[in-house]
């Protein structure tokens, strides 16, 4: 009796390592044919989709043991009719088992932080020769990017620019509540807390426009918190940054006192050394910056003349007409001050600082031209 019950339960052993093997193959394999993240667009993006890839290979057979033994004990020892009342033998367990089922993944857990740990060591360290720097603000609902030249003017725009190849570090605040910093494409991501600073590097090795994410729940606004990431290549970024420090001087401000007029976040894709890109007359078309996708006005606002439908915000023909200049620009600098009944309090409170002043006079005026009736 004893050996024809021992058959059956060296069957179903040998049944589970089957099953659980095949499982565990297809599983990794599907694990690591899927496209977790976008394109890599950092230094950093190759070391941490290894770290994910190592991740799934070691956890896939983990979950398909526990599922595979849970589901293979519930059909050989389920209660069968007539078993009710009844309780099942009394069993002592099996000592050596039970140390191996605590030891292999207490093992493997250990393995993982410590390969986890030098994987962020190595993505941390600090390269040898110069390292740009940003200073990002999170705030509902919106991100701001402070610059400083290499002469000392400081500059900041709602747009961020960095260099292609050069390592950049990011120093990371919040002046609200909590924000989460995050280019998906680079892969590094850090918490904006309120009353410290925190930070991360990278090394972008891609141009384009990348979006910038809040990772974190931060309110009603908290899906219209994005912005992007232009990564130029090295001269054209150094144009960019001239002309943002000239912008700057040519504003007559303080530039070491860090309150210099901000730049436009213009892209200088097509700008020359030396030229304008977003000054001069662009700083004074109106329907310009309303149209330009880095202020935000035309997705969020419908405006006939503008020929936006953006839902997020008030319809502009029906509540602009009648409202003093005053009243205008109250509302792009001081959204708060009053908020249309129906609309969540989710417009961004930085363009004082992220427009120049000639750019919110000219933004008031086409606003309130183009409402006129």
């Amino acid at each position: 009796m004893g050996q024809e019950s021992r058959k059956p339960r060296r069957q179903s052993i040998i049944s589970m390592a089957v099953i659980g093997v095949i499982a565990s193959i297809l599983g990794i394999a599907a694990g690591l044919a899927i496209d977790w993240f976008p394109a890599q667009g950092s230094t950093q993006a190759k070391d941490i989709d290894t770290l994910w890839d190592v991740l799934i290979i070691c956890s896939v057979p983990m979950f398909v043991l526990v599922t595979v033994v849970v589901l293979f004990s519930v059909r050989e020892w389920r209660e069968k009719p007539g078993e009710e009342a009844t309780d099942g033998p009394p069993i002592h367990g099996n000592t050596r088992l039970e140390v191996i089922w605590t030891a292999a993944p207490a093992i493997m857990l250990v393995s993982l932080c410590t390969y986890a740990a030098i994987v962020l060591g190595d993505i941390e360290e600090a390269p040898a020769g110069n390292e740009a720097r940003v200073a990002v603000t999170g705030e509902q609902f919106t991100w701001t990017f402070e610059y400083t030249g290499s002469d000392g003017t400081k500059f900041s725009t709602n747009q961020l620019y960095v260099e292609e190849g050069k390592s950049v570090r990011f120093d990371v605040k919040s002046k609200d509540v909590l924000h989460d910093f995050w280019v998906p494409e680079w892969r590094m991501k850090i918490d904006a807390v309120p009353g410290i600073t925190t930070g991360f590097r990278i090394t972008p090795t891609k141009t384009g426009v990348f979006p910038v994410v809040c990772a974190e729940l931060c309110g009603l606004g908290h899906a219209f918190m994005r912005q992007s990431a232009h990564v130029l290549p090295s001269d054209k970024f150094a144009t960019w940054m001239d002309q943002q420090v000239a912008r700057v001087k040519e504003g007559g401000s303080d530039a070491g006192s860090g309150g210099g007029a901000p730049a436009d976040g213009g892209a200088p894709d097509d700008a020359e050394p030396g030229g304008d890109s977003g000054g001069g007359a662009a700083a004074a078309d109106g329907k310009a910056i309303f149209d330009d996708p880095a202020n935000a006005c035309a997705s969020c606002h419908t405006l006939a003349d503008a020929g936006s439908n953006g839902q997020t915000g008030p319809n502009l023909d029906e509540v602009l007409p009648g409202q003093s200049v005053d009243e205008v620009r109250t509302s792009i600098v001081d959204p708060k001050a009053q908020i249309t009944d129906g609309f969540p309090d989710v417009m961004p409170t930085n363009y004082g600082d992220t427009l120049t002043p000639a750019q919110i006079d000219a933004l008031v005026t086409y606003l309130t031209t183009a409402t006129a009736k």
